[in-house]
């Protein structure tokens, strides 16, 4: 083997082998590393490439082992395929293409699973009558909550982009609340009447929109018509065999399923 080379791309340090660098000659790497195009170096003389750090170490694991080796949440599809077409590395090209091929038929046929769960609520606080005069008021407020699971994780990218929540006056997307591509669980409060605005942020109360429509969600019964919407609008279908009818119907539990 060849003596190591250490590589700093876009800041972070790989070591490997001049072999391994140009073993396929007609890509960026192999003209790089032969000669043909001149290389950089940073201040602790390693040879510097200004590219996607974290993303090199699949070009390099490739290079390697001549296989496209990627974790089963990998999520960031986009700019591996950026970096890919700038190294030039053919048969990579080609392994990218038939990885995506594949993600594509699993993502086709889904499961969605959506259970739900809601609670009446006591809160308490104080409305300004006049200048330096308060009095504490209470009021029942309902309280939802929605354990969201799909196969599909470009489904829940898709409802995220439709459902915000609202919170100290701003809109957020709901894709931020993600546990991980597969799960998303949602709580949120209906309008309570007299509730002063500052109150729900004080009480950390959020609610939910369905954008871009402005529609804000106060029942389940809302919340399951806008899912399913969204939902049969990207291909899903209500499962006919489970839930059971009247967990369907009594807003609990909701299955569809998508086969394409």
């Amino acid at each position: 083997m060849s003596e190591p080379i250490t590589l700093n791309v876009g800041g972070k340090l790989y070591t490997t082998s001049l072999s391994t660098l140009t073993s396929f000659p007609d890509s960026m790497l192999g003209a790089m590393f032969s000669g043909k195009i001149p290389t950089k170096k940073d201040s602790q003389g390693n040879c510097f490439i200004d590219r996607d750090g974290k993303i090199f170490r699949y070009i390099l694991n490739f290079l390697r082992t001549s296989h496209l080796d990627l974790p089963e949440d990998f999520q960031e599809m986009g700019l591996l395929r950026r970096e890919v077409d700038f190294y030039q590395i053919q048969p990579l090209i080609e392994a990218l293409q038939e990885k995506e091929v594949e993600l594509s038929k699993a993502e086709k046929n889904a499961m969605l699973n959506i259970t739900l769960d809601q609670k009446t609520q006591t809160v308490h606080f104080t409305v300004r009558e006049a200048p330096q005069i308060y009095s504490l008021s209470s009021s029942n407020m309902e309280v939802f909550s929605a354990h969201i699971f799909s196969t599909s994780c470009l489904f829940l990218k898709l409802l995220g982009s439709k459902l915000y929540y609202c919170f100290n006056g701003n809109l957020s997307s709901i894709s931020s609340y993600l546990q991980d591509p597969n799960h998303l669980t949602l709580d949120w409060v209906a309008s309570v009447k007299g509730l002063p605005e500052e109150e729900y942020t004080k009480q950390n109360l959020k609610r939910l929109w369905v954008v871009p429509d402005n529609k804000q969600i106060n029942s389940f019964q809302v919340f399951v018509e806008e899912v399913l919407k969204i939902a049969m609008s990207d291909g899903f279908c209500i499962d006919s065999a489970h839930p059971h009818t009247s967990d369907f119907m009594n807003n609990k539990i909701i299955r569809l399923i998508r086969y394409k």
